[in-house]
């Protein structure tokens, strides 16, 4: 074998033979292999007029990449908009000083959000591999990508059941009568009360009542038909966590369903992928558009949106407005997830992501904003039916889209085509960001597999293999017990804490390690031009600092898990919650230990050959594309699909 060392200022190669030195090539997890020896080369930087190698053997695996570059985007923007953007940011809005809640919001969208999703993309477009992979830019901190991966899994695991929820409302909504709007069905219970205004409640009586003469005491201890419906027919809720109880057979029939629909949008890769999210993407917004218009017609809709966009300027003092707007800019971003990496990874090496990134934030924070107003139009017509105040019918999560939605829905003339119209847009949203979310995962897995152990229809038989496993884990989602098992996931393995913790360290590793400056450097050889500035200063400093302080501020108020706020989990419900958490935010500590551990020589020693970059093919392809002349063969490619790569000196 041979080391190339090459001067890139005056375009001289020097090859000697390297058998027996002491700095061999070290296979890396992918099946290629890396030096491990002394920096050689600047693989990035153009050399004129220098012999430069190029890739000589055709057998070696090209990485797919999009269409057409509108693929990306629209894929991209089916991740990060999601079913967030609609249920939890207009309720933020309203709770957090209406359109006073902008002004964190923004300034957290420019000093966090952009900077960490720029980050992300750039870096799988760099480095073209999937969320384990990509950290070869650093060996040393891989662990960041295991640590990714394990909340996408996670995620995945769980987030689907919201798609199945919505699917069986779709389906229920193909009815004359709305069935969670009556009190005359079989899970209905004798508290049931389906509609009454507090404003007739006089005098501690009712008197237009089809249950007879009610006193406001009994009134206020009824239950509305859409919450029995959802509690007792959608989720045949039981007494807690200990209790799991049966299975729901239409609920894990929905189940299935969506991961059928999820499997085959996904299955083929990218380029079916990137042709699915024209529809899943941009069909939302047709729907939302049209539930804006009938919205606004509505009576209360005015004041719904005056509580939605009503400044109170006082709660800019309140650090509790901060820290909602900094977690909804890392929730609706979906950043730290390796998903945004990957989907980078399929692009074209001089892709101007860094346009990119802004484009997808605006349209991110754009349909957020947006969303609010649909919202709350129809909350605003729901509370004036009721004769209550907003605060009454304003709620997030899933307390939106399946209790008051639903309920203001069943008010409206041809009541089962808006929910019908609601429920189909709520599937579309999650299902892009879910079928996102396992292409993310499974490009991060079959990264690291060795090319020679691929076979026919490895894909295929890889998201099938996947998806199965998510669905055996969702049933116990389905289960009477299910919703308590579904709150575990969401609170803690996705949760605030776990994607804090991910982002300070992908800061971390890239500016102080890798090095802010280089990475920089890196970017403008791809798109031509070093980004402004304020990129780099936000990775080293203010994007870390707030990711930490929101994280501490997290931890320092943790507050039990509860359910309906009543329901206080077990102690080891708690602990279960905790091992799903740690178990991404511990793979960066004990990756980072194993590795010092199997390292030979000094501390020194072992840190320098550990942040050492490992290259892979593309980026000598990319060299050899800037020569036009004396070109060297491009390493050769052994039947294991190894090749040779280069180190990256300053």
């Amino acid at each position: 074998m041979v080391k190339m060392d090459m001067d890139t200022e005056h375009g001289a190669v020097d090859i000697t033979n390297s058998e027996g030195k002491k700095h061999q090539l070290n296979p890396n997890d992918s099946g290629h292999q890396g030096v491990s020896g002394s920096p050689v080369v600047d693989t990035c930087a153009p050399a004129t007029g220098a012999a430069i190698p190029q890739r000589g053997n055709s057998s070696y695996p090209t990485r797919e990449t999009w269409a057409r570059q509108m693929d990306f985007i629209m894929s991209c923007v089916a991740f990060a908009v999601g079913i967030g953007n609609v249920w939890r940011f207009p309720y933020l809005c309203y709770k957090n000083g209406g359109g006073v809640f902008l002004i964190p919001y923004l300034l957290i969208v420019f000093m966090g959000g952009i900077p960490i999703f720029f980050l992300e993309i750039a870096l799988g477009q760099f480095m073209k591999a999937g969320s384990i992979n990509v950290w070869n830019i650093v060996p040393l901190f891989k662990g960041l990508g295991y640590a990714s991966t394990v909340i996408v899994f996670f995620c995945n695991t769980y987030y689907i059941m919201v798609l199945a929820w919505g699917f069986y409302y779709f389906i229920k909504s193909f009815s004359a009568v709305l069935p969670w709007s009556t009190c005359n069905n079989t899970w209905n219970t004798p508290s049931c009360i389906e509609f009454f205004q507090q404003a007739d409640c006089k005098n501690g009586i009712s008197g237009n009542s089809s249950f007879g003469n009610l006193t406001c005491e009994e009134l206020a201890r009824g239950r509305t038909p859409i919450i029995e419906f959802w509690e007792n027919k959608v989720l045949d809720i039981s007494d807690g966590l200990d209790q799991p109880g049966t299975i729901n057979w239409e609920m894990m029939l929905c189940l299935l369903a969506t991961w059928v629909m999820v499997y085959f949008c996904v299955w083929k890769g990218v380029r079916s992928t990137g042709k699915i999210v024209y529809f899943t993407a941009t069909f939302p917004y047709i729907v939302l558009t049209i539930l804006l218009v009938r919205g606004v017609t509505l009576p209360g809709a005015s004041d719904g949106i005056g509580y939605y966009l009503k400044p109170d300027w006082k709660k800019l003092g309140e650090a509790r407005v901060w820290i909602d707007a900094g977690t909804q800019v890392f929730f609706s971003y979906a950043i730290g997830l390796g998903a945004l990496t990957a989907l980078g990874s399929y692009n074209r090496f001089h892709n101007n992501c860094y346009k990119d990134a802004f484009i997808l934030a605006l349209v991110n924070s754009g349909t957020s904003f947006f969303a609010g107003f649909v919202v709350f139009s129809v909350l605003g017509f729901m509370a004036s039916e009721q004769g209550v105040d907003i605060s009454i019918v304003a709620e997030s999560g899933p307390g939106l889209a399946f209790i008051a939605y639903p309920k203001a829905v069943s008010l409206m003339p041809v009541a089962p085509l808006w929910a019908a119209l609601f429920f189909f847009m709520l599937l579309l949203l999650g299902l892009d960001s879910q079928f996102v979310g396992v292409e993310g995962f499974v490009t991060g897995i079959l990264d690291v597999i060795p090319k020679k152990h691929y076979m026919g229809y490895h894909r295929e038989l890889a998201v099938a293999f996947c998806c199965m496993l998510w669905f055996i884990i969702g049933l116990s989602m389905v289960t009477q017990g299910g919703m308590y098992v579904f709150q575990l996931f969401d609170y803690y393995s996705a949760s605030g804490m776990t994607l804090l913790w991910q982002t300070f360290w992908e800061c971390m590793v890239i500016a102080w390690v890798y090095g802010a400056n280089r990475f920089m450097d890196d970017i403008a050889r791809m798109i031509g031009y070093r980004p402004f500035s304020w990129m780099k200063w936000c990775w080293l400093v203010i994007t870390p600092a707030i990711s930490m302080g929101i994280f501490l501020f997290h931890l320092i108020n943790y507050t039990p898990l509860t359910y309906n706020k009543t329901y206080v989990y077990p102690w080891w419900g708690e602990m279960i919650g905790w091992c799903m958490a740690l178990s991404s935010m511990l793979c960066i500590p004990i990756s980072v230990f194993c590795k010092f551990l199997h390292a030979d020589g000094s501390i020194k020693e072992r840190w320098e050959n550990l942040i050492k970059p490992v290259w892979s093919a593309h980026h000598l392809e990319y060299m050899a594309s800037k020569a036009n002349n004396n070109l060297l063969p491009f390493p050769s490619v052994d039947e294991d699909n190894t090749v040779m790569s280069f180190e990256h000196v300053i």
